[in-house]
């Protein structure tokens, strides 16, 4: 067991892939992980990618797949997972809805070595949402564990005491996460505290037996800008906190996730104070969405504020993608919101490990110097995007065709040549 270990002074193998791949000590990442700082989610019966997500390490990337009732295409599933990873997803989510759940989870397990995660309430609900027992939402985490997956999202925090806070909130979309209202339709429809939050304990017991990463959802997310900020939120924000501290002193590693629509003035306020709530531990986002009014364009405003939220201490970012609040996504939507997502990410890490993470952007700066294209290619997030573009409109000089013979950066090491 990862934490376990950490807190017995071992350095695992997992510890020891990570700290290479972070540039850090491995002694200063066993501390982070003994105190839940930092998680490497990792099932004990998969052989996932070591993947460290949290304090000093590099910003994380999620991508979503799954089918929906009304798209059942596993082998499109499959693609999107592997069009993902190809463009720097650190982990896949299986948001699975539609068909056989069992199958298509276990082909995208087959499919990626990278971490896997999945919400196990979708499966319980597949039936019927309000008729599940609270054995068959255990069943399911059960099932999902067993099945090989890293990490589950579990929405503990929505409770009886945050449903009669939304009651008397002013929210215009009141609840967005499908979690969320899965747990809310059940609670109110069997007059009932959420089973994931009652027996709480139990959960933790089976995430433990197989070291499965917890990742306490956000089911009180604001669904717009109007929403944002509001008690209902912050009521959450409290429980999560300390249910991942509960986790913590059971040994069970814990991701938090934050909140959805943030005007980009109030991402600073929500990611410290979820950070300051719960010690610290790694903060999962879905976007934020700064604005509600760009369907179409909504993975360029979840990767701006992404990197807001990622600048200020947000450690994972779950990535939307052109579809976002439309359809489900096609492979080609995964793809583009991977690379906008990938590149919030390292906008983020130039803000928090700007010596680490800047590295790659010298290296660019030294190719473009050098009119070196093929290296720029190479250092590109989209390398086949950037050589379409150029090879689109070639110049008869080396430069670009923006300005050919009138490139700045020839003019004026011509001019130096010659000063010098």
């Amino acid at each position: 067991m990862i934490m376990e270990a950490a807190r017995k002074g071992q350095i695992t193998p997992e510890m020891e892939y990570v700290a290479k791949v972070e540039e850090i000590d491995p002694q200063r990442l066993r501390r982070l992980v003994a105190s839940g700082r930092v998680v490497i989610p990792k099932n004990i019966s998969r052989d996932a990618v070591p993947t460290g997500i949290g304090e000093s390490m590099s910003t994380k990337i999620n991508a979503n797949v799954g089918t929906s009732k009304d798209f059942i295409d596993m082998e499109e599933e499959v693609k999107k997972a592997l069009i993902a990873v190809q463009y720097g997803a650190d982990t896949i989510m299986d948001l699975s809805t539609g068909g056989d759940l069992d199958e298509i989870r276990k082909r995208i397990l087959k499919s990626v070595k990278v971490p896997v995660g999945s919400v196990p309430i979708y499966q319980a609900a597949q039936d019927s949402i309000v008729d599940m027992s609270s054995d068959d939402m255990f069943n399911a985490v059960r099932k999902h564990v067993e099945g090989g997956v890293d990490f589950v999202t579990i929405h503990a925090g929505v409770t009886l005491d945050a449903l009669e806070r939304l009651k008397r909130s002013n929210r215009i979309l009141n609840v967005v996460s499908r979690g969320g209202s899965f747990t809310i339709a059940w609670m109110i429809h069997n007059e009932k505290e959420n089973p994931f939050y009652e027996e709480y304990d139990y959960l933790l017991e089976i995430a433990k037996e197989h070291d499965l990463t917890i990742s306490l959802g956000d089911g009180m997310r604001s669904g717009c800008i109007a929403d944002a900020s509001d008690r209902s939120k912050f009521m959450e924000f409290v429980t999560l906190g300390e249910l991942a501290r509960e986790a913590r002193s059971k040994g069970v590693q814990t991701l938090v996730e934050g909140p959805g629509h943030v005007p980009l003035d109030e991402i600073d306020l929500n990611v410290r104070m979820m950070k300051r709530l719960t010690d610290g531990a790694p903060l999962y986002l879905l976007g934020p969405l700064p604005t509600d009014i760009a369907p179409g364009y909504d993975h360029i405003t979840g990767a701006i504020g992404g990197s807001v939220a990622g600048m200020h201490g947000a450690d994972f970012l779950c990535m939307t993608s052109p579809s976002e609040h439309l359809a489900l996504p096609t492979v080609e939507d995964i793809k583009e919101g991977t690379i906008v997502t990938k590149i919030a990410a390292h906008i983020a890490d130039l803000a928090k490990t700007r010596e680490r993470a800047k590295k790659r952007d010298d290296q660019m700066a030294i190719a473009r110097k050098n009119l070196d294209w093929k290296r720029q290619f190479e250092l590109s997030i989209d390398p086949e995007r950037a050589r379409r573009i150029k090879c689109s409109r070639k110049s008869k000089s080396d430069a670009c065709s923006m300005c050919g013979d009138l490139c700045a950066i020839k003019i004026i090491q011509n001019a130096l040549r010659r000063e010098i």
